[in-house]
C-alpha cells in the first residue's frame, strides 16, 4: 500500500492507499516542531483503529508547501514505514503534465494532475478552499496553465478580528439572511457572501479570458460551506489531491 503525505499550511493530510481505493484518510495540525516520533504514535494509533497494518505500507509520497515539516516527514516514513518517500520538487519526481509559468505549489500540482485524471479532455477550474482559496486552471492536456491566489476565508476572518476592538471571532457558516440584524450576523453575512462574490467574479473572469467553456470543481476543507451557494462550483471533489499524488507516484515509478 502507499502513504500519501500532503502537507499544507495549516494541516498535514495523511492517506493510506490500496490500489486505487483510499483505504483511510487522516488529518493533523500542520507543525514544524512535530517530530517524525510524534507523528508516528498519532498515526499508527489511526491506523490501528481503522484495521490498517503499517507493515502492508510499502511505498510514501510526499507534498510540502511547508518546508520546514518535511525533514520530520520523510524521517517518520523511513523509520516507522521502511521506505523511502518521493518528494515532490525532487528530480526523480515525474508529473506528467505541463506546467505553464513558475511558483506552482506542490498541493497546486497534485490538484492539476488530480484534476487532468478525474475528468480528461476537459478544462477545468479547481478551486482549493485552503489556509488561501485558490483557483487553478487546468486545459484539454492537462496542463498546469496559472490561476488565482486570495486570502482564505478563515484568513479573513482572522484579519478582521485582530485588526478590530469588539469584533468576535466567528465560524463561518451560511447565513439565514443577507441583511444582518445584530453585530455576528452582519459579520456572518459579509464573510460568507463576500467569498460568494469573490469566487462568482473570479470564475466569471477566468471563463471570459480563456475564452472556452469550464468545469468548476472544489476541495478543500472549507468547501462543503459552500455547497449550494453559488450555481458555477459544479461539483466537490474532497479527495483530488490525494489522487493527485497516487498518480504523480505512478508515473514517476513506472
Amino acid at each position: 500500500m502507499l502513504l500519501a503525505i500532503n502537507a499544507n499550511n495549516t494541516n498535514v493530510k495523511f492517506g493510506v492507499i490500496d490500489g486505487d481505493r483510499i483505504v483511510g484518510e487522516w488529518r493533523q495540525h500542520t507543525s514544524a516542531m512535530r517530530t517524525a516520533d510524534e507523528h508516528a504514535v498519532w498515526l499508527l494509533q489511526l491506523m490501528q483503529i481503522e484495521g490498517i497494518d503499517p507493515k502492508s505500507v510499502r511505498s510514501a509520497i510526499i507534498a510540502s508547501v511547508v518546508p520546514q515539516a518535511t525533514f520530520n516527514l520523510r524521517r517518520l516514513c523511513t523509520r516507522y514505514f521502511d521506505t523511502e518517500p518521493l518528494v515532490l520538487g525532487e528530480p526523480n519526481v515525474k508529473y506528467g503534465i505541463q506546467i505553464k509559468g513558475a511558483g506552482a505549489g506542490a498541493d497546486r500540482i497534485c490538484n492539476t494532475v488530480g484534476a487532468s485524471v478525474m475528468f480528461p479532455k476537459t478544462p477545468l477550474i479547481v478551486v482549493d478552499f485552503g489556509t488561501a482559496t485558490t483557483f487553478d486552471v487546468v486545459d484539454e492536456e492537462g496542463s498546469y496553465c496559472g490561476g488565482v491566489i486570495a486570502p482564505g476565508i478563515n484568513l479573513s476572518i482572522e484579519a478582521l478580528v485582530n485588526a478590530t476592538a469588539l469584533l468576535p471571532r466567528i465560524v463561518v457558516e451560511k447565513p439565514k439572511n443577507v441583511i444582518g440584524t445584530t453585530t455576528v450576523a452582519c459579520m456572518h453575512s459579509g464573510v460568507f457572501w463576500g467569498y460568494v462574490g469573490l469566487i462568482d467574479g473570479i470564475v466569471a473572469r477566468i471563463r471570459e479570458e480563456f475564452g472556452r467553456p469550464m468545469k468548476v470543481i472544489s476541495t478543500g476543507g472549507l468547501a462543503p460551506v459552500f455547497d449550494g451557494a453559488t450555481d458555477v462550483i459544479e461539483q466537490n471533489v474532497p479527495d483530488i489531491t490525494v489522487r493527485g499524488l497516487v498518480e504523480i507516484y505512478r508515473r514517476s515509478t513506472t
